[in-house]
């Protein structure tokens, strides 16, 4: 009735997709929050994922066999995210009645909640595939609405396309600090409409819906690209130790922390030198390119060839170092340890008492919900995939604007004192098929693509920039390939970087650990595997194996969509309607 009435009704609809987007790990699962390695909480009797694997689901009730569709706890409990749908409908259908309103400002409302909504719309359709589509508001009196079976992706997600082209021409460019904006929901559609592009391309062949969703996230990331508040202007630790982001022109939206009004987190408390990690692998550093800009089998800089984590510090892009610890620790299981989410500071305290900042729950460093190299990382790739397409050719104007401004990025005081330097520039003219020897040629799994050369250093320009936040299983899903995660195939991914142990952890090879400690050393077809025998310390340098480590699953088509619950099957049943089970589940 009043406008202060609707701004509080706005409000809870952001409330409900908050409680949506973290309620019982549902982001855990959709992808959004981190990314490999995810072990996800096992409380009451909500699944958890077992090292990304979307095939191999856990619970808690009989942890030793796989689970059945018949108690798949939170990740299939979709009913948090159609409060929002059904909040966000409400708004949009009785917003006009608000006579305080300008027909300006209603729109503003409409604008917003549409763009939530289909936030919420697309979360499920990246899980589920067909989801329930609701466009208006239901009552507990409309059955055969609040119990209709899925519909299908497409029809879905042409509702979605539609309500993100409102939004971006409807949202208001400047609504004050830290609320939702055009330029913040741009930054989004460019990420979502990209997933979604790639993925009917990759996994549908469908050219025109690729090109459709692939241009609305190319025209999304156009609106950020094109403003200039928007810039690369501090350095990469700066973006996740920083307790204060609201200065940083590369951050469209970032999470403020404060331990005054109770809310903190604990990421940090897990870069901090002391708490264990299950470690990053052989294979994703292996990917880091090198500074003269490129690959380390045919770079000029010295040791570029030599993979222990002193030397890669050194010689890799300066993202390497803000990102892992520059020596073996024994903290993570690979030895290869995170330190990208604290500050220089943090770390130093190791073996001392960390203040509230570094340890337990307490830690206030903001985090950067939404940030310009991500928006410029969609942009160029969708550019990148219409061009095969297609259409317009990408230009060295283009690496200019996105790839190479992300590595002009300033460095810090420590990396520039530790000798580290700028990766050089990419050029295009470079990005030939022979550039990367290991590029993937689609060759090692029936049915698979090869991987056009210059969206493979893309893909690269991503895997460095966003380790361990939101991305890299999404991506790997919506280019469908899940197998880069299949420990068989790609063993690299089951190992951790060279170390002579004699040398630099004598601990690893004592009484205890005999038939335990391992390396593996290249023999030409593979890996040659040295197990410590108690005599044999001066063979134990090699890539070290993580203790107890076993190959995932294998991967199959129907790894990159959930199923619905058997229990939601049978309530639908019960009431006299049908729900459908995921295809291939």
């Amino acid at each position: 009735e009043s406008a202060a009435n609707a701004e509080a009704f706005m409000l809870s609809v952001y409330q409900n997709l908050r409680k949506a987007t973290t309620d019982n790990g549902f982001f855990l699962y959709a992808g959004d929050v981190r990314c490999a390695p995810i072990t996800g909480q096992n409380t009451n009797n909500y699944l958890y994922l077992i090292q990304n694997d979307m095939k191999n689901y856990k619970a808690k009730k009989d942890s030793k066999e796989e689970g059945t569709s018949s108690d798949f706890g939170a990740i299939y409990n979709w009913q948090n995210m159609y409060k929002v749908v059904q909040s966000a409908n409400i708004m949009i259908e009785e917003v006009a009645n608000v006579k305080e309103l300008s027909a300006v400002e209603v729109e503003r409302y409409r604008a917003e909640c549409k763009f939530l909504r289909n936030l919420a719309y697309f979360f499920m359709v990246r899980i589920f595939g067909d989801v329930p589509y609701y466009g208006k508001s239901i009552t507990d009196a409309d059955t055969d609405e609040m119990y209709k079976d899925r519909t299908p992706r497409n029809e879905v997600m042409e509702h979605v396309y539609n309500d993100f082209d409102f939004a971006l021409n409807n949202i208001r460019e400047n609504d004050g600090a830290q609320y939702l904006n055009r330029f913040i929901a741009a930054g989004f559609v460019s990420r979502l409409m990209l997933f979604e592009g790639t993925w009917q391309k990759y996994h549908k062949n469908d050219t025109e819906l690729a090109k459709k969703y692939l241009t609305m996230a190319k025209e999304a990331g156009d609106k950020v690209l094109g403003n200039s508040q928007w810039q690369i202007s501090g350095d990469f630790k700066s973006l996740f130790g920083s307790t204060d982001l609201s200065g940083n022109k590369e951050v469209l939206m970032y999470r403020h922390y404060d331990a005054g009004v109770n809310v903190t987190h604990c990421v940090a408390s897990y870069s901090n030198g002391t708490e264990s990690q299950g470690g990053a692998t052989l294979a994703l550093a292996k990917s880091f390119i090198c500074n003269d800009g490129k690959v380390y089998k045919k770079s000029t800089v010295a040791g570029a060839d030599e993979l222990d984590v002193k030397n890669m510090a050194k010689t890799r892009d300066p993202r390497f170092e803000a990102t892992f610890w520059d020596e073996p620790r024994i903290q993570a299981g690979t030895l290869l340890y995170s330190w990208k989410f604290i500050d220089r500071v943090g770390p130093t305290y190791f073996g001392k008492t960390y203040p509230p900042q570094y340890k337990s729950i307490t830690n206030t460093n903001d985090y950067p919900v939404m940030r310009l190299a991500e928006v410029m990382l969609n942009w160029l790739e969708a550019k990148a995939e219409l061009a095969l397409m297609g259409g317009d050719p990408i230009i060295q104007d283009d690496i200019e604007k996105t790839i190479n401004q992300i590595r002009k990025r300033p460095l810090d005081e420590t990396a520039i004192k530790k000798g580290l330097q700028q990766t050089a520039p990419m050029m295009l003219s470079d990005i030939t098929a022979d550039f990367d020897p290991d590029r993937d040629k689609g060759n090692l799994v029936a049915g698979d693509y090869e991987v056009d050369p210059l969206i493979w250093e893309i893909r690269r320009e991503r895997r460095m920039e966003f380790v361990y936040e939101h991305s890299r299983l999404l991506d790997l899903k919506r280019w469908k390939k899940l197998h880069y995660m299949n420990n068989k195939t790609y063993p690299d991914t089951m190992l951790g970087l060279w170390v002579n142990l004699e040398e630099e952890l004598p601990n690893y090879l004592e009484e205890d650990n005999i038939g335990i400690t391992t390396v593996a050393v290249p023999d030409g077809n593979g890996y040659k595997y040295i197990v410590y025998d108690g005599t044999n310390a001066d063979e134990m340098t090699g890539f070290y194996v993580p203790e107890a480590a076993e190959a995932r699953d294998d991967f199959s088509d129907r790894s990159y969509l959930a199923p619905v619950g058997e229990a939601q099957i049978n309530e639908y049943n019960a009431k006299g309607y049908k729900l459908t089970q995921t295809v291939l589940w």
